[in-house]
C-alpha cells in the first residue's frame, strides 16, 4: 500500500485529534508500544490544539497516509536554528513496522533542508523510558533538563501520579 507524506489541512483536524487520541490515551492505545493510559487520563490534544499548530506560521504537521486514511502525524516548528518536533503519533495497530521512523526521518530532513536548523528538540515525559530508548536509538541525546508537567491543567490529560515531567531530548541535524 502506498504511503504519502504531507502537510496538514484544517480539513484533517479530527482525523487527527483521533490519531493522537488514540495512540496515547485509553484502551485503544493498549493496542500499540506509545500508550500514555497507565499514567495520564483525560485527552492528549484536541481540535484548538491541533488548529493552533496549523495556523502557527513557523510550524508544520506532516500527515502520513495510506489507502486514503491518516494512519501518522507530527509537528515540526521552525524556532530558528533549531526545531522542536511534537505531537507525534502513529496509528496503535501499526506501530512497530517502521512507519514511525520514516515519519521522524521525514520531519528531521524537513528541518534540516527547507529550514536549515542545526538541531531537533523535543520533550518526552521521563516516564517513558521505553519511548526515551527509541529516540536515544534515533541520535537524541537525553540532556538530563526536564520542565514540569503542566498539573492542573487538563489540556494536557490527567495524571495518575505526581512525579511527571519532561525531559529535553536534543539531536544534531546534517
Amino acid at each position: 500500500m502506498d504511503t504519502t507524506f504531507r502537510t496538514a489541512t484544517t480539513a484533517d483536524i479530527p482525523a487527527l485529534v483521533a490519531l493522537i487520541e488514540s495512540a496515547y490515551r485509553g484502551d485503544s492505545s493498549r493496542a500499540g508500544w506509545t500508550t500514555e493510559a497507565d499514567i495520564l487520563g483525560g485527552q492528549r490534544t484536541d481540535p484548538e490544539g491541533v488548529a493552533g499548530v496549523l495556523e502557527h506560521a513557523d510550524s508544520r504537521m506532516i500527515v502520513v497516509e495510506r489507502g486514503g486514511e491518516v494512519v501518522a502525524c507530527c509537528q515540526v516548528e521552525d524556532r530558528g536554528g533549531q526545531a522542536y518536533f511534537g505531537m507525534f503519533a502513529v496509528r496503535p495497530t501499526l506501530q512497530g513496522d517502521g512507519l514511525g521512523k520514516k515519519l521522524l526521518a521525514e520531519a528531521e530532513r524537513l528541518a534540516r533542508d527547507e529550514w536549515h536548523a542545526g538541531e531537533m528538540h523535543m520533550t518526552v515525559l521521563s516516564a517513558r523510558e521505553e519511548l526515551l530508548a527509541f529516540y536515544v536509538r534515533r541520535g537524541y541525546a537525553r540532556t538530563g533538563e526536564t520542565t514540569p508537567f503542566p498539573y492542573g491543567d487538563e489540556r494536557f490529560g490527567l495524571p495518575t501520579r505526581d512525579d511527571l515531567r519532561f525531559e529535553l531530548l536534543v539531536k544534531k541535524l546534517g
